[in-house]
């Protein structure tokens, strides 16, 4: 018993550096936290993604990562799914967004690559030509069968991070390694707690995303404490931090 208090002890204190030092880099980075209204907030495009015309014959698959807006920021991101087939000169965007609509699903929401609500975006993952192609109908498909189409808690889910989480389950060949700040990633009904984790390789034990482990290909080992989640990842050699997410990240941007 003590071991167990000083280990949850441990884990806290870890979760409030890890909260100190995300509110520390918004600070720096000038994110928008108060003030400005999300109305007038940013977003534009952040010319992550190639220009579609000029990879016209080339299909392309990404997933991207936003902090949320405003303080929630501080806490976990918001992310997204792009795809382009080939011979298609546009994106097709899908976000779970909730609010505005009963039908949470969104397709092109906003600009593909675009700034959320004033936080610039990164790229998690990103496939070209034929294995994003091949994709393409298996993702199509994921986004259909997501099970909360109508259902939205930012906290501890089902929010946007359950939604691309499906994603990643059901379509294993995306690789798709969800950073720890992604609070809902693991999020399971109390009826089917055990499953594959986001990556779609391995295992996963999730109590509705507020107690559970991953034992993973892309996350390695990670424990979840009320959407906290603390691990290690050995290939790519990760630390997965609450509210910073992976260490050092695993971006793919230009």
């Amino acid at each position: 018993m003590l071991m167990l208090r000083r280990c949850l002890f441990a884990y806290i204190i870890i979760a409030l550096l890890a909260l100190l030092a995300s509110y520390l880099t918004d600070r720096a980075a000038n994110r928008p936290v108060t003030g400005d209204s999300w109305t007038t907030a940013r977003r534009d495009s952040a010319h992550l993604l190639a220009d579609p015309a000029s990879i016209k014959d080339s299909a392309l698959v990404a997933v991207l990562a936003a902090k949320t807006y405003g303080w929630r920021g501080h806490f976990a991101v918001h992310t997204w799914l792009v795809y382009k087939r080939r011979g298609e000169t546009h994106y097709t965007r899908y976000d779970v967004i909730g609010w505005r609509s009963s039908d949470l699903i969104r397709k092109d929401y906003t600009i593909a690559d675009g700034y959320w609500y004033g936080a610039r975006p990164h790229i998690l993952v990103e496939h070209r030509g034929e294995a994003a192609e091949a994709m393409i109908p298996r993702l199509n498909a994921a986004v259909h069968s997501y099970p909360y189409p109508h259902t939205y808690h930012a906290w501890p889910g089902p929010n946007s991070n359950t939604f691309i989480a499906h994603l990643g389950r059901q379509v294993p060949q995306l690789e798709l390694n969800m950073p720890a700040n992604a609070i809902g990633k693991d999020y399971r009904s109390l009826t089917d707690p055990i499953g594959r984790p986001p990556s779609g390789k391995g295992i996963q034990l999730s109590l509705l995303g507020l107690l559970g482990v991953n034992l993973g290909e892309q996350e390695g080992i990670e424990f979840n404490l009320l959407g906290m989640n603390l691990g290690i990842n050995v290939s790519p050699l990760q630390i997965r931090l609450p509210f910073i997410g992976n260490l050092p990240a695993d971006h793919h941007d230009p």
